[in-house]
C-alpha cells in the first residue's frame, strides 16, 4: 500500500511516501480501506516527538481515518498512529458508524476537533448559560466547532481570537459575538473591551505563551480556562496556586486519548450529539483543503504555518 513514513524525528520535511506491506487487523481490530486521513495539529508534534505520548520509529503518523470496513462506512480513532496510508487497522472501541449524509469531511472534523470541542466545553468549562466564551485560534479544527457549539448551547457572548481579517470573519459569520485580533499585545485588555469591560467566564486555549498568560488574568471570579495544546510551541509562565485565589480561577488541561477512561460512552455520547446537530444545520464542518497523500509535508507545512482554517484532509489515492 501507499503511505507515508517518519524515519527520523523532525519537522514537515521527515515526511516521505513509501510503499508498505499491508497492515493486518488482529483480535479486537478492523481493517479499514480508507477514504480520506484526518490532519491534525497534534500529527506534527508526533512527527518530531514531542507529543504527550512518545512516538516510536519507523512511524506512520496519523490517528484519524474514514473510509469502508466490510462494505460500510466508518470514522475511526487509531491507535499509536498509522492513518497517513491506503489502509489502517483500527481499535474496534474507538471505530464508529457514519450516518447516512454526513461526508467525509465531516465526519472526520467531528471525530478529534468536534469531540475535543464538546469535551472542553461540557467536562472542562461546564459552560453555563449567559456565560461569556472566549475561543483562541477561533478558525482553526477546533475553533470553528468550539464556536459554533458554544452559540448552540446558549453563551452569552462568545468572544473569538484570530489572526487575520479573513479569520475573524469567518468566526463572525459561525456565530462569534466579537473576533478580535489574536496578536493583540494586550491580550487582556483586549477580552475585558471585547466583552463591555467585564472579565471573562470560560477561555478555550490551545496556543500557550503569554496568550496563555494574559488570558488567565482576564478571568472573572468562578472563570475557567481550558488548555488543550500549545501550537505557539511556547510554555506558559508556570501557575502559582496562591494566584487562583484571587479570582476563584480554574485552569484545567484536557488531552482527548483521557476520554476513554471515563465511565460510560462519553465519547460515543459526544459523537452522536454532534452528527445530530449537523443533521439539524445547527453545525458544520469547515473545509481547510485537501491534499494528496504524497503530499502530506505540504499539509504539515499548511497547518504549522498557521495559515489554515478548518479542517485539512489527506487524500489516500493520490
Amino acid at each position: 500500500m501507499r503511505a507515508v513514513q517518519v524515519t527520523e524525528f523532525g519537522g514537515p520535511e521527515v515526511l516521505t511516501p513509501v510503499e508498505l506491506p499491508d497492515p493486518v487487523a488482529g483480535p479486537g481490530e478492523v481493517l479499514i480501506d480508507v477514504e480520506r486521513i484526518g490532519v491534525n495539529y497534534a500529527d506534527t508534534h508526533q512527527a518530531e516527538n514531542s507529543y504527550l505520548a512518545p512516538s516510536k520509529l519507523p512511524l506512520v503518523p496519523g490517528g484519524e481515518v474514514v473510509g469502508t470496513h466490510e462494505g460500510k462506512r466508518v470514522v475511526a480513532l487509531l491507535n499509536g498512529g498509522g492513518g497517513y496510508a491506503e489502509k489502517a487497522v483500527a481499535p474496534a472501541a474507538t471505530t464508529f458508524p457514519v450516518p447516512d449524509g454526513i461526508d467525509d469531511l465531516t465526519a472526520l472534523s467531528m471525530l478529534v476537533q468536534g469531540a475535543t470541542a464538546w469535551v472542553l466545553l461540557k467536562k472542562n468549562a461546564h459552560l453555563e448559560p449567559g456565560e461569556s466564551v472566549v475561543v483562541h485560534a477561533a478558525a482553526g479544527g477546533v475553533g470553528t466547532v468550539a464556536v459554533q457549539l458554544a452559540k448552540a448551547w446558549g453563551a452569552g457572548r462568545v468572544i473569538a481570537t484570530a489572526s487575520s481579517d479573513e479569520k475573524r470573519a469567518l468566526a463572525l459569520e459561525l456565530g462569534a459575538d466579537v473576533a478580535v485580533d489574536s496578536r493583540a499585545a494586550d491580550m487582556t485588555q483586549t477580552l475585558l473591551e471585547a466583552n463591555g469591560g467585564r472579565r471573562v467566564d470560560v477561555v478555550l486555549d490551545m496556543v500557550g505563551g503569554t496568550t496563555t498568560d494574559q488570558s488567565i488574568a482576564a478571568l472573572a471570579p468562578f472563570g475557567r480556562l481550558a488548555f488543550y495544546g500549545m501550537a505557539g510551541r511556547e510554555n506558559p509562565k508556570p501557575v502559582e496556586l496562591r494566584n487562583l485565589l484571587g479570582h476563584s480561577t480554574t485552569i484545567s488541561g484536557m488531552w482527548l486519548p483521557h476520554v476513554f477512561r471515563l465511565p460510560g460512552n462519553v465519547f460515543g455520547t459526544a459523537l452522536t450529539e454532534l452528527f445530530k446537530l449537523v443533521e439539524e444545520g445547527r453545525l458544520k464542518a469547515i473545509p481547510g483543503g485537501e491534499f494528496a497523500l504524497s503530499d502530506a509535508r505540504g499539509a504539515h507545512e499548511a497547518l504549522r504555518s498557521r495559515q489554515t482554517v478548518g479542517k485539512l484532509l489527506l487524500d489516500p489515492g493520490k
